[in-house]
């Protein structure tokens, strides 16, 4: 033993600037009581599997718990997603998890630190676009740019190209770069007679430039062809509206699966079509 009895070893790594290893983090927010971390998905499953009994039941409740507070509660969502990352930090699907649940709370920084690790140990490219706009978020436009400009950018296909292309649009708008905001928008996706999941805010975007440009007209059919896409999907304003039935009091809650709370990956890019 040093006879510097003083030193004290620290608690964490200093190395590791995850959120959720800091000091300052909040103790871990409530598991609903429905939750069992069942749910998961096999993927994910099998991911967790390398942690001890308690730990995987630690991680899998709380992956459960911010994929079902995502969209109500963003903030309160990374908040469980930090607590599935500290005892599961090493996994992808963690890793992933945290960053996406940081980007919808709109903590840009957090979100790409957590998505380049993702990336870097699962090789996904599927969430480049969620990166590019982190960085844009972060006041880094240009960087946003060289992102899309990369290899495996150029691979991408189908709605990730799309996402993709509307960040890479928005990056070039932030540079006051209009021309090249609309050419970034003209990828093979972008037609006007079939319809994405993706397609009315990729419309409404490239409506928008047009309209910046001085090019009314064509601004106006773009513009128009949102809500023809909306309806196609059964989307936007044509959505069916939520029905709460509150006689059934006793029925289960339906409970979200890993799969249903991260984006997927874009299997399936078939639109919809019309003449």
């Amino acid at each position: 033993m040093h006879e510097n009895s003083s030193y004290e070893r620290p608690s964490r790594n200093p190395r590791d600037l995850r959120r959720s290893n800091r000091d300052e983090r909040d103790r871990s927010p409530e598991i609903d009581e429905d939750i069992t971390g069942k749910e998961l998905d096999r993927e994910a499953s099998r991911q967790l599997g390398t942690l001890t009994d308690v730990n995987r039941k630690w991680v899998a409740k709380h992956l459960i718990m911010a994929g079902r507070l995502l969209e109500i509660d963003p903030q309160l969502a990374f908040e469980h997603a930090l607590a599935a990352s500290r005892r599961g930090g090493r996994l992808a699907v963690v890793r992933e998890a945290v960053g996406l649940a940081a980007y919808a709370a709109g903590d840009y920084a957090e979100a790409l630190r957590e998505l380049r690790t993702y990336r870097r140990i699962s090789g996904d490219n599927t969430h480049l676009a969620v990166m590019a706009d982190c960085l844009r978020g972060v006041g880094k436009p240009d960087k946003a740019v060289e992102l899309t400009q990369e290899p495996e950018a150029q691979r991408l296909t189908g709605s990730a190209r799309a996402e993709l292309a509307m960040v890479l649009s928005g990056a070039y708008l932030d540079q006051d770069d209009t021309e090249a905001a609309l050419k970034a928008l003209e990828v093979p996706e972008l037609d006007i007679n079939r319809a994405y999941p993706f397609s009315p805010r990729l419309f409404a975007a490239y409506a928008e430039v047009l309209h910046t440009l001085g090019r009314t007209d064509e601004a106006e059919k773009w513009r128009a062809r949102v809500s023809v896409a909306e309806k196609a999907l059964g989307t936007g304003a044509f959505e069916d509206p939520e029905i709460l039935d509150f006689d059934d009091e006793d029925e289960e809650p339906a409970t979200p699966r890993l799969k249903d709370v991260l984006p997927q990956k874009p299997d399936s890019d078939k639109g919809r079509t019309w003449h």
